[in-house]
């Protein structure tokens, strides 16, 4: 069999369940399949609707659907790291995800996706069975951080809002290559930080960065990241163009600057460190900060501020 082409069954019996149209077209077992139903590697299209995830294996098809199975072994068997939970409203929560972590799935599985893990393992105290979860904004896979979760659609669509609206701010942490230009004005102005906006896909992108630290010896700078919008990739692109990429950045980085005194190349260091907003339900101010021990990132040996001439990585 193979697992990245799709196995696709048009409906012709209109009886006929989601597990017994795929096990006429594939040899797959009952339990691989109730586990490919579970994990989210099957979907159902209706008509001209799009495509939707089935996880119901006794679901009943209509005449003209077509059911799907992205079937992939090493998807399906792949385990979820586990995030913490940081602050749990009932109708949202806020998640510590950690670096590895998806924050979706994909068509072959979203068992390993924080807001599928979030489904299928958290059930509070007081609670009889676990919630829906919906993403409201998203994470890199290797990025580690804060991630807001709504368990309701309306919830998910007032969060939704408040992102768009730039009523919720987001603040980063990464390691860079290179001597940050530096400023011993407070991080909570922007007056003195660097601000790139180099528009993204043809949006416009505005990204403001300081230095924190910066240790001479390797070469590398503690930055704190502000955003105002939500480009993909914003802050590893904008960061890259001006002359200082993410340590351990895959996509956008330096390897030979990764690699360099044969060090391994590390996992990309860039962590998302606070959520700041206005809760929704009750307008109270809300402010979740990662301490130092929880934000994986490389410890860097010096701590100067002091404003002299910046090294750019070459």
């Amino acid at each position: 069999m193979n697992p990245i082409q799709p196995i696709k069954k048009d409906i012709t019996q209109p009886t006929q369940t989601a597990i017994e149209a795929l096990s006429e077209v594939c040899d797959l077992s009952r339990a691989e399949l109730k586990q490919s139903f579970t994990k989210g590697a099957v979907w159902v299209t209706s008509g001209t609707q799009k495509p939707t995830r089935v996880r119901r294996v006794k679901r009943a098809l209509k005449l003209g659907d077509r059911i799907e199975l992205h079937y992939n072994p090493k998807v399906l068997n792949e385990v979820a790291r586990t995030p913490i939970l940081m602050l749990d409203n009932v109708k949202y929560s806020i998640w510590l995800k950690p670096r590895g972590m998806l924050s979706q799935g994909s068509k072959w599985g979203d068992h390993t996706a924080l807001y599928r893990w979030v489904e299928m393992n958290y059930q509070a105290d007081n609670e009889s069975q676990s919630r829906q979860a919906w993403l409201v904004h998203r994470l890199d896979r290797a990025t580690c951080g804060l991630q807001l979760l709504a368990h309701s659609k309306k919830m998910a669509q007032i969060l939704t809002k408040l992102f768009e609206n730039r009523q919720i701010e987001k603040r980063y942490k990464a390691i860079v290559h290179g001597q940050f230009p530096s400023s011993v004005e407070s991080i909570e102005s922007t007056e003195h930080s660097q601000t790139y906006q180099t528009n993204i896909d043809g949006r416009s992108a505005i990204t403001h960065v300081k230095r924190l630290k910066f240790d001479a010896a390797q070469n590398l700078s503690l930055v704190d990241v502000k955003i105002e919008t939500g480009r993909k990739h914003q802050i590893r692109i904008h960061l890259s163009q001006n002359g200082f990429p993410i340590l351990g950045d895959r996509l956008y980085g330096d390897e030979t600057l990764d690699n360099q005194d044969n060090r391994p190349r590390p996992n990309m260091q860039l962590t998302a460190y606070q959520l700041e907003f206005t809760c929704p339900i009750n307008q109270t101010p809300i402010k979740i900060t990662l301490d130092d021990a929880q934000l994986d990132l490389t410890d860097l040996s010096a701590t100067d501020l002091s404003s002299t001439e910046p090294k750019r990585a070459v």
